[in-house]
């Protein structure tokens, strides 16, 4: 894979505050390549902010393939547990068979993380937040009026506790909130922002 010289997302997130249109940009890459491993009958199964790569020109890359599992053309399930506690779907927390799905749960999750700087119940549970995952179902937003009907939409539609319930990669890339989203270019400004903050840090 090429050089991404900006680092993770979860970097950007830890420094600066995200436009919905960013993050509509971030979720559409996001989405292309997770649907391109899906149909290839790939699960990536741990997706979080600092396994989504950036570079100054505004490319956006899944990252950290460690943990995918490749499903064999008459599979669909997968039942071994793996992910990072926090990102995991709640199927994958509660031992059920899982499909590609769980990469949308936690795309999800990163969703907040753009929206609300920081990972659902990782405070209340001691790094732990899968416990309250199992118990409570889908985290809800601290503020949600602070953002849009369109991306809270978007938000609901990866994150349902159902699996049959949440779209598909595919699906969610004719949602409003990606499909109209800007050109990776328009990441640029962000990216140097951050880039100038951690400079002047130094």
């Amino acid at each position: 894979m090429e050089y991404m010289d900006r680092g993770a997302l979860s970097d950007v997130i830890s420094k600066s505050y995200l436009s919905e249109d960013e993050m509509a940009a971030i979720s559409r890459e996001c989405l292309q390549g997770l649907d391109f491993l899906h149909s290839n009958h790939v699960i990536h199964q741990d997706l979080k902010s600092s396994n989504i790569l950036l570079r100054t020109d505004g490319s956006v890359k899944l990252a950290d393939f460690g943990l995918f599992a490749q499903l064999p053309p008459e599979q669909s399930r997968q039942s071994s547990m793996a992910g990072t506690s926090g990102w995991m779907a709640p199927e994958v927390v509660t031992g059920q068979p899982y499909g590609p799905k769980v990469d949308i749960w936690s795309l999800g999750i990163v969703g907040i993380e753009m929206m609300e700087r920081e990972v659902p119940y990782w405070k209340e549970t001691s790094g732990m937040p899968q416990l309250l995952i199992a118990i409570r179902g889908t985290p809800r937003l601290h503020q949600p009026n602070l953002f849009s009907p369109c991306l809270r939409d978007f938000q609901s539609i990866c994150m349902q506790a159902d699996e049959e319930q949440r779209w598909s990669a595919k699906e969610l890339l004719q949602h409003p909130f990606v499909r109209f989203a800007e050109p990776v270019s328009s990441l640029v400004p962000l990216i140097l922002s951050v880039k100038k903050k951690k400079e002047i840090r130094k």
